[in-house]
């Protein structure tokens, strides 16, 4: 198998970092707009999206800010998926950074992938 290479998106999102880490770290708010069913058994979360299902092994998270997956498929390798919220400083303006790693060929298509999520995920916050 190809070496994946590590990406890194951002995008900006009307929310409160408080509202948007429930949307970012429990079942039933990822699976509002980031799959079309979402559970979980302890570290073990099972994403679903048309009768499709993938499992990750959540690897670390930090209330209110990130959440960090490696689907278990990868287990054994480097690769994982962040999702973490970022707020200026200054200007309190909130960000959703995403880490994710794909195959060299297929980082644009993971690039739009995230574009389409995320755009669901302001629909469900009402900030689109």
């Amino acid at each position: 198998m190809d070496e994946k290479v590590k990406y890194e998106l951002e995008f900006p999102i009307h929310a409160s970092p408080t509202l948007l880490y429930q949307y970012i770290s429990t079942p039933s708010g990822l699976s509002e707009w980031y799959a079309d069913n979402v559970n979980s058994r302890g570290e073990i979360f099972k994403f679903i999206w048309d009768g499709a299902e993938e499992q990750a092994k959540l690897l670390t998270k930090k209330s209110g800010e990130r959440i960090k997956f490696r689907w278990l498929e990868d287990e054994g390798e480097s690769y994982f998926f962040e999702i973490r919220i970022q707020v200026d400083e200054i200007t309190k303006d909130v960000s959703i950074m995403i880490t994710d790693f794909a195959e060299e060929d297929e980082v644009e298509e993971g690039k739009m992938l995230w574009e389409n999520q995320i755009s669901d995920l302001k629909q469900v916050l009402g900030s689109a």
